[in-house]
């Protein structure tokens, strides 16, 4: 069937400001968006700039916004959408070409919530262990990616840049609650700033993002409430 693929082009050698192109593109019904895109970068317009790696859902890099949702564009099938589908850069980012956002300002948050393991203890003979119960903790927000879709859907981002966002808690969360970390402490003071939990208006936009399904709100309410207990 012929798609109807509408995609914001912004070239800044060229363009004054953002603009729509579309395409029409013969597809299947499984098809993912990102075939679509390769599509038209082969055969109708070269200069197509978009992101993409594994193709699977694993590496995150090609979240874009389609139809009006942050989504990875391998993972999002042609049946979902149906004939006509747009596709935008993911929100509240600089864009450097068509769907490509620069995404320092975002890692550089990441960075700041330490997003590794902790522990200045001896180093054991074989692995620092944990129980079952201890690992299914914090065992949501190891699933993250880092595709920024679910930071780039928050109103709370989008009025203020300057918020850590979902993911970088998301990350810190993971760390927090890992009983082998002795850094929390340190975490919780980064995340108990002006610009860290505090800005969360518990929209659930980051929930619905979340290509991995991950409990985005509930993992930011919880350092919330780690954090109101240091001073309980």
């Amino acid at each position: 069937m012929q798609v109807d693929l509408r995609i914001l082009r912004y070239d800044p050698e060229r363009d004054a400001a953002p603009h729509w192109e579309t395409y029409a593109v013969e597809a299947g019904p499984m098809d993912r968006v990102l075939n679509l895109l390769h599509t038209v970068k082969n055969t109708m317009d070269g200069t197509l700039t978009f992101r993409r790696s594994c193709a699977h859902g694993i590496c995150g890099s090609d979240a874009m916004l389609i139809n009006g949702r942050n989504r990875l564009a391998c993972k999002i099938r042609v049946e979902q959408l149906g004939r006509r589908i747009s596709i935008a850069p993911i929100g509240g980012m600089p864009v450097v070409k068509d769907l490509v956002v620069d995404m320092e300002g975002f890692f550089a948050k990441y960075r700041t919530v330490m997003p590794f393991l902790v522990n200045d203890a001896p180093v054991p003979e074989r692995e620092r262990r944990q129980s079952v119960a201890d690992r299914e903790r914090f065992d949501d927000t190891t699933r993250c990616i880092l595709c920024a879709a679910c930071t780039t859907s928050c109103p709370s981002f989008w009025a203020r840049p300057t918020y850590l966002g979902p993911a970088a808690i998301v990350q810190a969360h993971r760390f927090i609650f890992d009983s082998r970390d002795t850094a929390a402490e340190d975490r919780l003071e980064i995340l108990a700033d002006d610009d860290g939990v505090w800005r969360c208006r518990t929209t659930f936009n980051c929930v619905t993002a979340c290509p991995r399904e991950i409990n985005v709100t509930g993992a930011i309410l919880e350092v919330t409430r780690a954090i109101v207990a240091r001073h309980s």
